[in-house]
């Protein structure tokens, strides 16, 4: 009896150490992965902020009124202070500053350009559409940021956590901001307007 008890547990020992092969890495190893993967996401928002900033102007330059306009300028200056928080993320975590091309963000500023060209100039209409546009820009970046500030706090580095939670409350702002410039004065604007039909540019 005592021989099959002893056969059982190798046994149990023999299953615990194939599970943990099917693995195939340690919890430490696992934390290492996840860690770079946090730092590659880094990369990405950060070619995404940095690329951001230099289409914003074009933004403000396209907006019909002042209120969007000036919208979009307040929000390059914030943006161009939450790349400056990046770097001081990556070097918090013992990086150097890299940007990795964000094909998501590099899609949407192209869809931004895209609503410029297909609309009238000093329309509502074309504000509506810039609004929708920053919006996507606006969610594509929210969520971002709230899953690097959970992946930060997992792999230990609340005061990463911390400094992420910012940009992502700025960017909660600058969405609902855009929110209120449509529903009080632009969508409603732009229901009334009358358009060129045929006219091309």
């Amino acid at each position: 009896m005592e021989r099959g008890k002893s056969s059982k547990n190798q046994g149990a020992t023999k299953s615990t150490n194939k599970s943990g092969k099917s693995s195939g890495v340690s919890k430490k190893e696992n934390q290492s992965l996840l860690r770079k993967f946090f730092v590659e996401e880094l990369q990405d928002i950060y070619w995404a902020e940095k690329h951001l900033v230099k289409e914003l102007p074009k933004m403000q330059k396209a907006a019909t009124t002042d209120e969007l306009a000036d919208a979009f300028g307040d929000h390059q200056a914030a943006t161009e202070e939450q790349v400056t928080r990046l770097e001081e993320v990556f070097k918090m975590m013992g990086e150097t500053p890299k940007a990795k091309k964000c094909e998501a963000m590099e899609g949407l500023v192209k869809e931004a350009h895209g609503v410029i060209e297909d609309t009238e100039e000093q329309t509502a209409t074309r504000d509506v559409a810039l609004i929708m546009a920053a919006q996507k820009v606006e969610h594509y970046e929210i969520a971002t940021y709230g899953s690097l500030v959970q992946l930060a706090k997992t792999i230990g580095m609340n005061d990463v956590a911390d400094v992420l939670a910012e940009t992502l409350r700025e960017e909660k702002e600058a969405d609902e901001l855009l929110t209120s410039i449509a529903e009080n004065s632009v969508n409603e604007e732009g229901a009334t307007e009358e358009g060129t039909e045929g006219e091309d540019e």
